[in-house]
């Protein structure tokens, strides 16, 4: 049994220590927001944060993430950052097929939690392990600047 902190709570999870973290946030804990891409960390659906930190939980073993702090899409919107992304990214309809939006936001809100004017330069360097097929990456980027200005 792993015990884990997600989104503020203590979860446990019946699982192999070198379970990668999404199988555990998706199928053990019912967690669904988190979602499954590639399976190589090359996408960044399944992006979650780690203190803070944004990490790609398809290849992060479970055993790695004991005893630090998990915050997955169902949570990010608890913090003003969060918020403040996920309304920009409502006002600006960013989301078009939206199944890579739950790990664009996450990467979103972690680099909008250190760098509160991040220039276009920052926002490609911070969103380039984000794929979306759907090419929505000028919204994503007016999104970002304008959470950016609401947090102002």
């Amino acid at each position: 049994m792993i015990q884990l902190n997600v989104n503020g709570k203590a979860l446990k999870a019946d699982v192999e220590p070198d379970t990668p973290l999404l199988w555990v946030l998706r199928d053990t804990l019912q967690l669904t927001g988190t979602k499954y891409g590639c399976g190589q960390a090359l996408c960044g659906a399944c992006t979650v944060h780690l203190d803070g930190a944004p990490v790609r939980a398809c290849m992060t073993p479970v055993s790695s993430v004991i005893g630090r702090k998990i915050t997955t899409i169902e949570a990010v919107d608890a913090g003003k950052v969060g918020k403040a992304v996920q309304e920009a990214w409502r006002k600006l309809d960013v989301v078009q097929c939206g199944y890579c939006q739950s790990g664009q936001i996450m990467s979103a809100v972690a680099l909008l939690s250190h760098n509160r004017k991040p220039s276009d330069a920052d926002i490609d360097d911070a969103m380039s392990g984000n794929l979306c097929r759907c090419a929505t990456y000028v919204r994503i980027r007016a999104a970002i600047h304008e959470a950016a200005k609401a947090l102002a």
